[in-house]
């Protein structure tokens, strides 16, 4: 059994906003990165080969361009330190379990030392057992489910879905957000599936009414006007959606149409809302999320990393750029605290950094003084934003 987080999440939503080291210059990294795969390292010497797998192509590709992005460009700044060196193979999985699996073992036959990944819950429950089967380190900037984290060799970035469920329904009730509660969810989805049913659970305790709780399904799931209509004619305040941002688009829409007016409110995966092409974002307004990173944070380092990867890439990051930027920077903190060097198998580097990532205290971009439990978990605290004026704010 996997031991729960903090049981202070809600006291510790602070919403200050976290800052995370590197240097500024660029190192002389090659990027081949065209779709499917890319790979960015150094130019000589040796290196630690990183794997990393995501959805860059697809309905998700958003989460898994974002990540790559993230990790890219802190990979880009550690070699520009000098010590120890880093080179990045990221491979596309279009967010499919079975082409997770097959991009994990090419990724393998490439030498991969250590991995940064699956991006999506459902691929890496299913690459999570193998590389407990290879005893290949793994950290997941993103991905989820408790079970991803079940075996030792395994460790999140993101905050567990149990927890983001928890931390939901405290935040709502503590400032007082609404008292009755319609939620609608994927059933057949394991990221939703798990804040739903903790957050029904913190949700009693906290005295919040779930007046409507309405599902769908992976195969059901472009019309929304049924679980609208229950949401509505149930007198809910609040519209929690623990989903992704795409088909919170299609329910935001419906709720217009309807003239249902409550307020809405979701976690990391309504990240994306504003990126949407041909959306109204217009009706994004107030929507309302937990996110561990907000690009409009007034910190100096969360301004420079928001420059620098606009520079870059020509976009504002999201969440998933920074817990994957802060995910390299907790690899590298990581070989540092258990002596990790280059010509070391991928074996015996596990076998160090399950040992280190418990003792290291990692400063990011999402998280300020963020430690790790031997199951898996971080601790740090959430944080929530905004939509305002047609971007994220700090709440």
């Amino acid at each position: 059994m996997k031991k729960a987080m903090s049981l202070v999440l809600a006291a510790a939503m602070a919403f200050s906003f976290a800052a995370c080291g590197g240097a500024s210059g660029t190192s002389g990294a090659t990027s081949t990165a065209s779709g499917a795969a890319s790979t960015t390292g150094t130019a000589s010497g040796a290196a630690i080969k990183i794997g990393g797998i995501g959805p860059l192509t697809g309905g998700a590709a958003i989460y898994g361009n974002a990540v790559k992005n993230g990790a890219e460009l802190a990979v880009e700044e550690i070699n520009a330190q000098g010590g120890l060196q880093f080179v990045l193979n990221f491979q596309d999985d279009e967010n499919d379990p079975e082409k997770s699996l097959n991009a994990y073992n090419n990724l393998k036959d490439w030498g991969m030392q250590a991995l940064l990944g699956t991006v999506t819950t459902q691929p890496c429950l299913t690459v999570a057992p193998e590389t407990a089967a290879d005893n290949m380190f793994l950290l997941t900037p993103s991905a989820s489910a408790v079970d991803v984290i079940k075996e030792d060799n395994a460790f999140q970035v993101c905050f567990t879905d149990p927890n983001q469920g928890v931390a939901s329904a405290d935040y709502i009730a503590d400032n007082g957000l609404a008292t009755k509660i319609a939620v609608i969810y994927d059933s057949s989805d394991a990221y939703s599936s798990g804040i739903h049913d903790k957050f029904k659970e913190e949700a009693a305790k906290k005295g919040l009414e779930i007046v409507a709780d309405e599902a769908f399904t992976a195969d059901n799931k472009t019309d929304f006007s049924v679980q609208v209509q229950k949401a509505k004619s149930s007198g809910a305040e609040l519209v929690f959606l623990p989903i992704y941002y795409s088909e919170a688009n299609l329910i935001i829409q419906e709720m217009n149409k309807q003239g249902c007016t409550a307020t809405v409110f979701g976690c990391d995966g309504l990240d994306g809302l504003l990126t949407i092409e041909g959306a109204d974002t217009s009706l994004f307004e107030g929507v309302m999320l937990l996110t561990p990173f907000a690009a409009d944070a007034q910190d100096e380092k969360t301004q420079n990393f928001v420059a620098k990867y606009q520079e870059k890439f020509g976009e504002t990051p999201n969440q998933f750029a920074a817990d994957a930027y802060d995910g390299v920077y907790t690899i590298l903190a990581a070989c540092e605290q258990g002596g990790v060097t280059a010509d070391m198998d991928a074996s015996a580097i596990c076998d160090a950094l399950k040992t280190a990532m418990t003792q290291i205290t990692v400063d990011g971009l999402t998280g300020e003084g963020m430690k790790w439990e031997a199951t898996g978990e971080v601790n740090k605290a959430p944080r929530a934003v905004k939509i305002q004026n047609g971007a994220y704010t700090a709440m």
